[in-house]
């Protein structure tokens, strides 16, 4: 059997109490070395074999997971955040599934989330945004067409963007051109949740300096949108004059 199990944003702690099981009864691990925090081997098991797929192609790990497999082992593939985004575990499926092994998906919490909760901030707030556009900038890896900075930039939603920060001149003509005002807030959060953490704050005209100034060239998460302003309609769902299911509402 194969887990495939999120391993949280940064923080050891932030993994799923199912996630740490997982990894606790596992005889295999091939974790993300270049994104996974390495506190989270600390819980394997004694003897447990460990495997850094960033040293690895998709041959090797599948080889790894065979063999495991033919040995009645339990594997653990160990993806950063959350394995629905951008964790290329689309293709690993469809390699076990050739293979006739067995695997199931254990969520994590996406980096996108860690960022919201070190920002304290909401990406959806009345009046203000109420999509939240989970994208990147095209770089080595092409972006779809219709799907450009530049054209998702004219929702003017809430956008966060990974695997973005060595790109941020073109990102930022991008935004602009796109739809999004100069003076439009953007974060910029340098490993989030991890101890090293670093929240950047500027605007979408000041993007491009911001990231060159401080030397941010990975692991960091760009969030663009006025969520991150201080104007918003009060949610209607908690006024006292709204009604719900559970409340009556007043006049």
């Amino acid at each position: 059997m194969v887990h495939f199990v999120g391993a949280g944003c940064g923080a050891a702690d932030l993994i799923t109490v199912r996630g740490a099981r997982l990894l606790r009864e596992a005889d295999v691990v091939i974790y993300a070395g270049s994104l996974v925090n390495p506190e989270l081997l600390k819980g394997c098991k004694s003897g447990c074999e460990i495997h850094d797929s960033a040293k690895m192609t998709l041959e090797q790990v599948i080889d790894v997971i065979r063999a495991a497999e033919a040995e009645g082992k339990t594997t653990v593939r160990l993806h950063t955040g959350d394995s629905s985004i951008y964790g290329a575990v689309r293709e690993q499926f469809d390699e076990l599934l050739k293979l006739g092994i067995d695997y199931d998906v254990c969520p994590g919490v996406s980096s996108f989330c860690g960022a919201a909760a070190s920002l304290k901030t909401e990406y959806t707030l009345p009046d203000v945004s109420q999509t939240v556009i989970i994208t990147r900038s095209p770089g080595r890896t092409p972006v779809p067409e219709g799907q450009s900075i530049r054209a998702l930039a004219a929702h003017r939603a809430t956008m966060v963007l990974f695997l973005s920060t060595s790109l941020t001149e073109t990102l930022q003509r991008e935004l602009l051109e796109g739809g999004y005002p100069a003076g439009t807030p953007v974060a910029v959060v340098y490993k989030a949740t991890w101890p090293e953490e670093q929240i950047f704050r500027c605007t979408v005209d000041t993007l491009h300096r911001t990231v060159t100034e401080h030397g941010l060239t990975k692991t960091s998460l760009i969030i663009v949108g006025g969520c991150m302003g201080d104007a918003y309609l009060r949610s209607r769902l908690y006024h006292p004059e709204f009604t719900t299911e559970f409340r009556e509402g007043t006049k």
